[in-house]
């Protein structure tokens, strides 16, 4: 039984973009939806008996028409196949206000085939090609739900967070004693495990997070735990693997190392429960490249630009989403020319900034051995030579320095 997992895809994250001219949509829309295409093209060629998504499909809790159009135009292509799709709800697609429909609640309304939809902390008995499967979901715990309860109102976001933790633990426990450990079975999930490293997404969550301890979901009745809503892809631990799929796309430059895709399990149906997975492995897609250029120009420097336009060129920024970093001492600063900067990265995909950070430099001091007894006119020409003024220059600099200093005694 080969089961494909992925998370976070968050259709409608469209920092920096472009609008593409043929279409009218942003570049990032497009970038969302061809790892997904990926995603989608991997299950049809590669005989995916399932295909479980753990959670935030989209940016927004209200996702546009067209958002709402390209999510489910890449669902249908997999229910024509009929490959099974199971969508777990994530914080991103749950309303915050109490009646409201979530945002993947338009399958279950629609009843379309092959689709089901993980809204509620249950087990769900899917049927596959290769046998029947059992997801314990556990989608996204709304608060506003949660305290409904009379005996919840007035705690503490802690307090509450500790409820939901310790309920949610208990009621995965008892879930995973009433499976049939004839049938394989896993967890999918939208929630943060502790030990799990996040990257960018802590501007992406809505809310403070309540935290599973990976205990109480590495339960050895469960073959595997998928899990989404941390975008970085991380294994935090086997027998059972306990797995982040991760997002699909970088959001922003705190992912720029991230490498991004999706897992596929092989399960063995006739293996004991706890023993099923016979492979595992992650598979990467062409995400949007983040790169960032740091540059330093040291004091002296006789072409600061030059040295930019240097180090521009010796990364690969076509197609890429870049940042420019420029430490340049503060007398160094005025000879950075933007326009040649701009140029040499006409190239990058976006260039989100070409920022500056100007280091002042040190006064020079002349020093008690020096500065005794100097007139002022000597203890100028001291100072530019210890600059390392050019000898005309300071030729110059000097004869206004006498003028001005006559002008003074005159008056």
């Amino acid at each position: 039984m080969r089961i494909l997992h992925f998370a976070d895809v968050h259709i409608g994250v469209e920092n920096y973009a472009r609008v593409d001219p043929e279409t009218g949509l942003s570049t990032r829309l497009a970038d969302f939806l061809a790892t997904f295409d990926e995603v989608v093209s991997y299950a049809l060629e590669n005989s995916v008996d399932l295909v479980l998504f753990c959670g935030d499909a989209y940016k927004s809790r209200d996702p546009s028409q067209t958002h709402q159009r390209e999510f489910a135009r890449r669902v249908a292509r997999l229910s024509a196949e009929d490959i099974p799709t199971f969508l777990v709800v994530g914080n991103h697609d749950s309303p915050n206000v109490i009646g409201r429909a979530t945002a993947l609640e338009i399958f279950n309304t629609l009843e379309v085939p092959n689709v089901y939809t993980g809204d509620r902390v249950e087990t769900y008995l899917i049927q596959t090609r290769s046998g029947p499967l059992q997801i314990v979901a556990v989608p996204w715990i709304r608060r506003s739900e949660f305290l409904r309860r009379d005996d919840q109102r007035g705690l503490t976001a802690d307090e509450i967070n500790e409820e939901i933790q310790e309920g949610l633990s208990r009621i995965i426990g008892n879930l995973a004693g009433e499976l049939n450990q004839d049938v394989p079975a896993v967890l999918a999930g939208h929630v943060t495990v502790g030990g799990s490293e996040t990257s960018s997404e802590k501007s992406m969550m809505l809310g403070r997070d309540h935290v599973l301890l990976r205990s109480n979901v590495a339960l050895p009745q469960l073959d595997y735990i998928a899990l989404g809503h941390i975008h970085r892809h991380q294994i935090l631990g086997e027998s059972p693997h306990v797995v982040y799929s991760g997002s699909l796309q970088r959001i922003d430059f705190g992912e720029e190392g991230d490498e991004k895709g999706f897992c596929v399990v092989d399960l063995d149906p006739t293996r004991p429960a706890g023993s099923r997975l016979v492979e595992f492995g992650f598979h990467p897609v062409d995400a949007r490249r983040f790169l960032t250029i740091a540059v330093k120009v040291h004091s002296g420097d006789a072409d600061p630009t030059a040295t930019v336009l240097r180090a521009i060129s010796n990364h690969e920024i076509e197609g890429a989403i870049v940042r420019v970093m420029i430490s340049v001492p503060a007398d160094l600063e005025a000879q950075l020319h933007d326009r040649e900067i701009a140029d040499a990265l006409t190239d990058a995909h976006f260039v989100a900034s070409v920022s500056r950070d100007v280091q002042d430099q040190p006064r020079s001091r002349l020093g008690d051995a020096y500065s005794e007894g100097l007139d002022p006119a000597e203890a100028l020409k001291i100072y530019l030579e210890s600059r390392q003024v050019p000898a005309d220059r300071i030729e110059v600099l000097m004869r206004r320095a006498e003028t001005l200093m006559q002008e003074g005694l005159l008056e």
